[in-house]
């Protein structure tokens, strides 16, 4: 049997090779006098750039130890990782990088998820976001400042800011932490998600027993997380 390649797909004038991560600058939007984010794009296999197309959408913030100008240091941790090794990855997926010293800001991540939309034939249905550490107070962070904007959100050994959880109560989350979380504690996780659920909504965690500050390592290779999200979307 011959498997085929996928052919490359020509967006904006950039030949863009499907099943691959290929690094975008961003459009150079500049919101609080910052730089748009550098970013690692994913297009699934099967990627086919017309109208009649929309793929779901997969945001992943990295950590803490992730930031600066290369973004191969986004591969060194979660999905990024090994995405293009997987068979059937259905996601677009932006990975940016954040710059040293400085932490996610929310605006600018919804200025590359509306580039994402406006170029990327996205179901905005079906928008997710995930990340680890650093990510994970991103993603909680991204989902109540854009409440309404993202299908489920799936943060990992992260936090949020309590006075923001009623902003996630339509938002399903699923929050994963290491139980001896040296790092960030376990109690962030489980406070806002706890937090969340009395306010009526729709939150649950997994604590993994015996691991520490590394808990993606035992997050991003289940291929139930990535079926979980996708069994959510907006109405």
């Amino acid at each position: 049997m011959v498997i085929l390649a996928p052919f490359n797909v020509s967006i904006n004038g950039q030949d863009l090779k499907p099943g691959t991560q290929i690094p975008q600058p961003g459009k150079g939007i500049f919101i609080k006098k910052a730089q748009a984010y550098p970013y690692l794009l994913y297009l699934p296999k099967n990627f086919v750039a017309d109208h009649q197309h929309s793929y779901p959408l997969l945001l992943f913030l990295h950590g803490a130890g992730e930031r600066g100008n290369d973004l191969e240091l986004v591969k060194k941790n979660g999905t990024p990782g090994f995405v293009e090794s997987m068979e059937d990855f259905p996601f677009v997926m932006l990975s940016p990088q954040c710059p040293e010293e400085e932490t996610w800001d929310s605006e600018r991540l919804m200025a590359l998820v509306n580039e994402a939309i406006e170029n990327y034939s996205i179901d905005t249905n079906r928008m997710y976001v995930t990340g680890l550490s650093m990510g994970g107070y991103g993603t909680f962070d991204l989902a109540s400042n854009y409440h309404g904007k993202f299908a489920a959100i799936l943060p990992v050994c992260g936090g949020g800011q309590k006075l923001k959880a009623e902003k996630l109560i339509k938002t399903p989350i699923w929050a994963f932490h290491g139980a001896d979380d040296p790092v960030v504690p376990v109690s962030e996780s489980k406070n806002m998600v706890e937090i969340v659920n009395k306010l009526g909504g729709n939150a649950q965690i997994t604590i993994l027993p015996g691991v520490g500050h590394n808990a993606w390592d035992y997050v991003y290779n289940r291929a139930e997380i990535y079926q979980w999200l996708l069994s959510h979307q907006l109405k």
